[in-house]
């Protein structure tokens, strides 16, 4: 399975990376209505953490960030997810579910199919947590060296002004008594 199309089904709802019941559904070949089905039978492996029903404002303005984006990528992501729909109740909101909650789901759901989606999930949220330790590394370096060069342009700038002053003292109009060459020996 294909790590992007995965990672184009995660969001950030609430401050966690979920995934919404129809792409799982999707991602597994089975209906949102039987995937919601077998959660249900076993809700006390899916706790309300690691689990959550997006309000109608959440919905909303999910599917309203789709249609108005002008990204390719979020374009297409907004006929999926409008093609998705199709095929659920969309007067229900969907289920988010953390990356706990996935981890539980495929212990649910028992296929190889599932087994193999879930294995692909899993590699795709540690990709995204490798990304952001690694885009953090690298915003604190590219501070430190910032840093840096903020006291290279002082020490250029204090030796461009000491150079303008220097030949600005040199171009001066002398005045005052000056002597002769045969006065100096």
């Amino acid at each position: 399975m294909e790590i992007q199309l995965i990672q184009n089904k995660i969001y950030e709802i609430r401050g966690h990376k979920v995934m919404l019941d129809f792409d799982l559904a999707e991602l597994y070949e089975v209906p949102t209505k039987a995937l919601n089905q077998a959660e249900k039978r076993n809700i006390q492996r899916i706790p309300s953490d690691f689990m959550f029903r997006l309000t109608l404002d959440e919905w909303d303005l999910m599917r309203s960030q789709f249609a108005t984006a002008s990204g390719n990528r979020i374009v297409m992501r907004s006929q999926n997810v409008t093609a998705s729909q199709n095929k659920r109740n969309v007067s229900a909101t969907p289920y988010a579910f953390t990356e706990q909650g996935l981890a539980m789901l495929s212990g649910i759901l028992n296929s190889d199919k599932a087994i193999n989606v879930n294995i692909a999930i899993m590699r795709a949220f540690v990709l995204i947590r490798q990304y952001a330790l690694t885009y953090r590394d690298l915003t604190e370096r590219l501070k430190e060296i910032e840093g840096k060069f903020e006291d290279i342009y002082e020490a250029i700038d204090y030796l461009l002004d000491k150079d303008k002053i220097d030949t600005k003292q040199q171009q001066r109009r002398k005045i005052g008594f000056k002597q002769s060459k045969s006065d100096k020996q």
